[in-house]
């Protein structure tokens, strides 16, 4: 399926990198386009984080390109920190200032980069805190908040820079299972909504339903890159079949 240039969101093309003498990714070549939601799986060490982190320059490349929305990602400096701003990104780890009231948390980025009112950014909190069902916790701190309630949270602070793609880096797996399908909830809401997304996780549930695409990945390299149902009911090569039969039979 031959994609219009201006309907990729992201692109990849022969990525490689090195920890050292450790080859991370492998000649990564990937496109997604505006709108697809794309999940990655792989056992722990595929490179999956690591693919996920380049996106946004957490983790520099060693070769190849990464665009975003047709524009590559720079090196350094303003004009690297101004498109990190359109790939909004989610972690494990909630990373949100404890000194701050989780509106404050969400208001910060809008008013610093995008130099929005403060009012107008109260505003805009409000209403993602609304969307991600905790606006009631507003002038709370993240200390005061479950686990689940502060990813959902640190959600909305991303979505509060309006970026173009959202990137989750296993953004369940610190969570107790309880708290899980709140903020899978959420991400399934995004997805409904026509949010470019790129998830790393390891919730099949999640993948089956919402994802419009799994990238199966190991070794640092992309084995498998299909529809849900295929790659559930039929994968290709004996690494995916194995690692299914591992997670599916708990």
């Amino acid at each position: 399926m031959t994609q219009n240039s201006n309907d990729i969101m992201v692109s990849v093309a022969g990525v490689n990198k090195y920890f050292d003498s450790y080859h991370a990714l492998r000649d990564i070549n990937l496109e997604v386009p505006r709108g697809q939601v794309v999940v990655v799986l792989g056992p722990s060490g595929s490179g999956k984080s690591t693919l996920c982190r380049t996106l946004n320059r957490l983790e520099t490349i060693d070769e190849g390109t990464i665009s975003i929305d047709g524009v590559a990602l720079p090196e350094e400096g303003k004009a690297l920190a101004k498109l990190r701003s359109d790939v909004g990104m989610v972690f494990q780890s909630f990373n949100l200032f404890p000194h701050m009231t989780i509106r404050d948390n969400v208001t910060l980025g809008p008013v610093l980069v995008r130099k929005m009112k403060k009012a107008d950014a109260d505003k805009l909190a409000m209403s993602l805190l609304e969307r991600v069902g905790i606006a009631s916790q507003a002038d709370k701190y993240p200390a005061q908040l479950s686990g689940g309630q502060q990813q959902r949270v640190a959600i909305a602070r991303a979505l509060a820079m309006k970026p173009k793609v959202m990137l989750f880096d296993e953004p369940t797996s610190a969570l107790d299972p309880e708290m899980v399908n709140e903020v899978l909830d959420v991400m399934a809401g995004l997805a409904k909504e026509g949010m470019t997304m790129i998830c790393v996780t390891h919730e099949m549930g999640f993948a089956r339903k919402v994802a419009d695409r799994i990238l199966f990945m190991d070794e640092g390299q992309i084995l498998e890159d299909t529809d849900p149902d295929s790659f559930f009911s039929n994968p290709k090569t004996a690494r995916a079949k194995d690692f299914l039969g591992k997670i599916l039979a708990h």
